[in-house]
């Protein structure tokens, strides 16, 4: 009896196994997904059209474009948390957009003039504020996008840094970066004290 048990078992488990085998066979590899492309960078129309009619007041210029970029981080923050991060990567291309604006708006200024490191002041607080709202949402979304949400992180640090340099002109005497590297590769005796 043991024996046509084990029998009727192996016949029934080959049975059942057979078209699970035969689908791997047959299954055909998976492509790699290419990777999201990376936000296009832009100032939308309606925004500009507001931007233009403050042209001539530079401080009124710099603190709107500074509220519509923080308008749109905000928009960006309630579609990362609706899990929707296809249109909040298309709305990162139209913050990095208003960023990039403002620095070249900025950047067309005197750096001599008060009022224009005043201006640079003001996007570095911003930028100092809009940072960890960026790295927060790239903690909470997939590897896809996070990798853009990284880009735009990066650029603000650098645009706050480019900011920043601009209080210090030519007054400041930077170190070459040739010099700089020398320095690191000293070797462990020329540090040695005697």
């Amino acid at each position: 009896m043991r024996t046509t048990f084990a029998k009727t078992f192996s016949v029934l488990f080959v049975a059942l196994a057979s078209p699970l085998l035969s689908c791997e066979v047959f299954a055909q590899p998976l492509t790699p997904q290419l990777p999201t492309p990376p936000p296009m960078r832009f100032v939308a129309r309606a925004d500009r059209s507001q931007l233009t009619t403050t042209t001539r007041d530079a401080k009124a210029r710099v603190k709107l474009t500074i509220e519509l970029a923080d308008a749109r981080l905000g928009h960006i923050e309630s579609l990362t948390s609706q899990k929707d991060f296809e249109k909040a990567s298309e709305a990162l291309g139209t913050y990095l957009g208003l960023i990039e604006d403002v620095m070249r708006f900025i950047g067309g200024m005197p750096r001599e003039k008060t009022s224009t490191r005043d201006l640079y002041r003001r996007l570095d607080i911003a930028l100092r504020a809009q940072i960890p709202r960026l790295a927060v949402m790239r903690r909470d979304t997939p590897s896809d996008y996070a990798i853009h949400l990284k880009t735009a992180e990066e650029f603000a640090r650098n645009t706050r840094t480019e900011a920043l340099e601009s209080f210090y002109g030519n007054t400041v005497l930077r170190e070459d970066p040739e010099t700089k590297a020398d320095a690191h590769k000293a070797t462990p005796q020329d540090n040695k004290r005697p």
